[in-house]
């Protein structure tokens, strides 16, 4: 007898000693007919009030289509960051318990933050693709540790690894929109186009989700589709193409306090919140609009017609697949949710940010420079954000942002559109309090599949999440839950039948010392009316219950370090940078930041080439964009090095040019103590000159690094890929190893100290 797997039908058939005494038998091929398809839109860092349908004023047409044909939700709450809520959305459950407490590129060393999914939490790709489904991901993904996400792997935490078909994308939680490090299926490629042949990723990865939901069809049209797409918009950079960006000129001029009121009455006028509700107070650090100088004007709103450019051109990508899937006749029976993960973004500061590594480096804008930039941002030469005040104005009607528990970074749009299953409920508001973790059990519910006991042999935790879809057909049906607790860097709230108690923590201070408010949100839905005062003994109900739910879903230890979490991840064992001495063997996969050598220190690169006769001008080694980063290169012949600090070129170029063959290009790099640097070029052991730098920067560029080609540009003295066609045998990247036991451990302190004022 043949060995069968467990997991294998048992055959039905007969066998005999020959075929003329056997019966043949076929098992039943996995082919859900009849089930709906799905496509779960993600966006991220969009407010509660960017969409038009919302309350906005930025054009948002294709999106508000499929909310008059659909639903709205006006109390649909996620975690207030990327990688939990998506942890959320993907698995049923609790950011906590499946180990994602903050974004996946942190390890806190504790059970709830290890920056990966456990495997006894199956992910709804996986369960719909074992019921036979085709399933799919374009877009963002952030659900790995990103010191795992280099050619070396390991793969398991990666999207094929986690129950989908096919894959393409970013693995970071953000990209260059103009030159993205991509990611197809398991390995890493070049972007396909450059901002000169007009090339933006957002439309390249709809491109792709068009393509493979195409081939599903035209090959298999019986078997149902889950495709996830996951779009950079509108995280920082605020990156759109020209055309978008021109239109929003002069929209703004009005400023973020008008606005927020415009859009307010807008909010009010359509029903998506009650009359009742109040517009929250300006966010402690958000200035009177009347109050900034012309220079401060001129640069927010240049940034929030960037952020609207982003956005109208994103919902046109988002309205391009839909368009496809009517014309492939798939549209009435796809169920589609259009979500955010979390409020708009408090990391352009208070005055928003021409290039966002700022914000991760400490260091404020400089308005009065930066207004000399207007024409750049929002294309391939910035990487901005917008400011605190937009950003409230993005949250309407609600006070905070992003990382908040309050409703600035929790409550979010939500849409849902399947005219196979919404006739008559089109254009209707739904007002039950929904969660993140909602939108898997609702996938599953409507796909008629329950969360096995196990998968792939591991045995399942529950599931926090409920599903929605009787709401989808009743207005007045409420999802089975009594309470949700929250808890985001120390920030922490909890909502329990119609009440909230929510507390903003200062990071380094005792959270006992906390302040918690508490709100009716039935009756205040902006969370304006404090009663905790007036309401001592249901204060003390919700906070008592909120230590009861994070023991129950493993919130503990409370922990605020935020991103001082990054460094200790990195120096993991086994992990591409958990060493002092790098050795490349060119030509590698493109390298992701998490994996690159600490920016922060001294280095030394030491390249090993074979410089080709001829025209021999190519990127040796290059790091980050035109934005910040740094390039090794060859240029008219010449060894050049190049270190941009936001855009404030350290440049040493030999004179003579290389000759044929074989070289060793040195660059020294020797930081001081006050965070600057000497950069010092050698080639074949004769000095060439040397540069001062003027920061060395912590974090250079969350674009990663390449050998013998650029992803991006890092200088003007080329355009990407810059490929270098002689030989570069290999490239040693060499940090200072510690004198004593002790000068490594203030060494760690020292850069834990660093990234903990960085999220």
């Amino acid at each position: 007898m043949s060995y069968r797997h467990p997991a294998e039908p048992e055959f039905g058939g007969t066998i005999g000693r020959t075929f003329d005494e056997s019966e043949a038998w076929w098992p039943e091929p996995k082919l859900p007919r009849g089930k709906p398809n799905v496509l779960l839109i993600v966006l991220d860092d969009t407010g509660f009030s960017h969409f038009g349908s919302y309350g906005s004023t930025i054009e948002t047409p294709n999106v508000d289509r499929l909310a008059a044909n659909g639903l709205r939700y006006s109390s649909f709450h996620t975690t207030s960051l990327c990688s939990p809520t998506r942890a959320c959305v993907m698995t049923g459950r609790n950011h906590h318990t499946v180990r994602m407490r903050a974004i996946s590129n942190m390890d806190s060393g504790f059970p709830n933050m290890r920056g990966a999914m456990p495997r006894s939490a199956a992910t709804v790709a996986e369960v719909l693709r074992d019921d036979g489904y085709a399933t799919f991901a374009t877009g963002k993904w952030h659900l790995a540790p990103m010191v795992e996400c280099s050619a070396a792997g390991p793969f398991h935490n990666w999207p094929l690894q986690r129950g989908f078909n096919r894959y393409y994308g970013f693995m970071q939680g953000e990209t260059d929109q103009f030159s993205p490090e991509i990611t197809c299926d398991n390995h890493l490629m070049s972007p396909p186009g450059t901002p000169q042949d007009g090339y933006h990723f957002s439309e390249d990865m709809v491109d792709q989700a068009m393509g493979m939901i195409r081939d599903t069809t035209s090959l298999v049209p019986e078997r149902p589709f889950f495709m996830y797409m996951a779009f950079g918009a509108t995280h920082s950079p605020h990156q759109a193409p020209q055309p978008y960006l021109d239109k929003y000129r002069g929209r703004f001029d009005a400023g973020w306090d008008a606005t927020r009121e415009e859009w307010y009455a807008r909010q009010k006028a359509s029903g998506i919140i009650p009359a009742s509700t109040k517009l929250a107070p300006r966010n402690r650090g958000v200035e009177a609009w009347d109050d900034l100088s012309p220079n401060h004007q001129a640069f927010a709103n240049r940034l929030q017609e960037a952020f609207a450019g982003m956005l109208d051109h994103t919902d046109h990508q988002i309205g391009r697949m839909v368009d496809f899937l009517a014309e492939i006749g798939r549209l009435d029976d796809t169920m589609i949710v259009v979500m955010s993960d979390n409020g708009a973004s408090q990391e352009g500061q208070s005055t928003g940010v021409f290039d966002e590594m700022r914000h991760f480096n400490q260091l404020h804008e400089d308005v009065d420079a930066a207004v000399k930039h207007l024409d750049l941002i929002g294309g391939p030469r910035s990487h901005s954000n917008i400011p605190w005040g937009w950003a409230q104005a993005g949250n309407a009607p609600l006070k905070w942002y992003k990382q908040n528990t309050h409703g600035g970074g929790t409550r979010d749009p939500l849409i849902i559109h399947w005219p196979n299953a919404l006739k008559g409920q089109e254009g209707q508001i739904r007002r039950p309090f929904a969660y993140a973790t909602d939108i898997a059990a609702t996938i599953l519910d409507v796909a008629g599949v329950g969360m096995p006991d196990e998968v792939a042999g591991v045995p399942q935790m529950p599931m926090t999440g409920v599903s929605l879809k009787d709401t989808l057909t009743d207005p007045n049906a409420k999802p089975d839950r009594d309470v949700q607790y929250m808890e985001m860097l120390g920030h922490r709230g909890i909502w329990m039948e119609g009440w909230k108690a929510v507390t903003w923590h200062r990071r380094g201070k005792s959270f006992d010392d906390d302040q918690w408010e508490l709100y009716n949100l039935d009756e205040d839905f902006s969370e304006c009316d404090d009663l905790a005062e007036r309401e001592p003994a249901k204060l003390k109900e919700l906070t008592e219950r909120w230590w009861v739910e994070a023991e129950r879903h493993g919130v503990l230890p409370l922990d605020d370090r935020g991103a001082g979490m990054l460094f200790r991840a990195s120096r993991q064992p086994g992990t591409p940078t958990a060493r002092r001495r790098y050795v490349y063997y060119p030509p590698v996969s493109h390298i992701v930041a998490d994996a690159c050598p600490s920016p922060a220190r001294s280095f030394t690169i030491t390249a090993t080439i074979d410089h080709p006769a001829g025209q021999g001008d190519g990127a040796i080694l290059a790091r980050g964009t035109i934005n910040s980063g740094m390039a090794l290169y060859v240029s008219g012949g010449r060894v050049v090095f190049d270190y941009n600090c936001f855009r404030e070129h350290s440049r040493i170029a030999t004179e003579v040019p290389l000759s044929p063959g074989a070289h060793e290009v040195v660059v020294q790099v020797d930081r001081n103590a006050d965070q600057s640097a000497t950069a010092t070029l050698s080639v074949d052991g004769t000095v060439a000159g040397s540069a001062h730098i003027p920061m060395l920067l912590r974090i250079i560029s969350s674009t990663g690094m390449d050998f013998g080609r650029s992803n991006a540009p890092v200088t003007d003295d080329y355009q990407a890929p810059f490929v270098y066609p002689g030989r570069i045998s290999r490239v040693v990247i060499q940090l200072p190893e510690p004198a004593t036991p002790k000068d490594r451990k203030a060494e760690v302190e020292a850069e834990a100290r660093a990234a903990m004022t960085r999220q």
